[in-house]
């Protein structure tokens, strides 16, 4: 089904149920879940991924075998980074193809999923330590859809994003993602989606399986801090040395991976999803908290 289609017949279908739209959307954020949802940090990769039946993808499918159907889903990608912090409000928002050079059939990949402007509205009353603001423009960019095509393929429940304020901390942006804790026990999915290690610069474009020592160090050392939740360490990566210095030239990829560690409960664990290097500076590491 065209998402022009889609959209359309879920207009239809909720006017011919005399539903209101808005009043439907608090009836369900008024009902607290007996389930707290988990949360996920993907490490997103090469956005072909989206196209892809392998190992990763594969492993994206089985990471929600078992988990009940959320009513909605927030994602931080590194994709979307804005001065200030915002959330997209949009009910029906649109695939963002925000790449170049990539295969056609890449660009004709639409994920059609409803947004959440309901929970979005309860993000911004949720956070106290910032404003965050309403985006009706942006969308859902390659970070989000590449992944939840695999997780979600259905593209039936209703998705929207929260965008990396570029001018704040680490800290900062942990300490905000723990504010978004209160939302998991309504139902809300928060998925992180980024890369522990991501050095475009050091791509190793000839061979796609090597492993640069120091690209193996970093992620095997935020492993590690996540197991022994040792938050402190992640959130100042920088001292850490030489191989977060190359892990992380800019950290727009690596703080997806701190809002999902912040959301970490006393009675959580850590499960990895996946795990793996990619030409040489790309980490696939995935986990869930649950």
């Amino acid at each position: 089904m065209k998402r022009n289609d889609f959209i359309k017949s879920a207009g239809i279908l909720i006017a011919s149920s005399m539903i209101d739209l808005k009043s439907f959307g608090n009836s369900v954020l008024e009902n607290e879940n007996s389930y707290r949802m988990p949360a996920f940090f993907i490490g997103h990769g090469n956005p072909m991924n989206a196209l892809y039946d392998n190992t990763f993808t594969k492993a994206l499918s089985k990471s929600v075998i078992g988990i009940p159907t959320p009513k909605a889903i927030l994602v931080v990608s590194a994709h979307w980074q804005t001065k200030g912090t915002y959330v997209t409000s949009m009910l029906a928002p649109k695939t963002i193809h925000d790449f170049g050079g990539f295969p056609k059939e890449l660009f004709a990949v639409e994920y059609p999923a409803l947004g959440s402007p309901e929970f979005a509205k309860q993000v911004i009353q949720q956070v106290k330590s910032t404003t965050v603001q309403d985006d009706h423009d942006w969308g859902l960019d390659h970070g989000a859809w590449t992944v939840l095509k695999h997780m979600y393929p259905k593209a039936d429940i209703p998705v929207f994003q929260m965008s990396l304020d570029y001018a704040k901390s680490a800290q900062w942006h942990y300490d905000l993602a723990k504010e978004l804790n209160a939302l998991r026990s309504k139902g809300l999915l928060i998925v992180g989606s980024g890369n522990i290690v991501h050095n475009l610069g050091r791509v190793s474009w000839d061979d796609p399986n090597v492993k640069y020592d120091w690209s193996v160090e970093f992620d095997e050392k935020v492993k590690s801090d996540l197991i022994k939740r040792d938050h402190t360490d992640l959130i100042n990566y920088e001292k850490i040395g030489k191989s977060a210095m190359l892990s992380v030239p800019t950290n727009e990829h690596y703080l997806p991976m701190l809002y999902a560690a912040a959301l970490q409960q006393k009675n959580e664990e850590v499960n990895f999803v996946y795990e793996g290097i990619e030409m040489g500076s790309i980490s696939m590491r995935c986990f869930k908290i649950a």
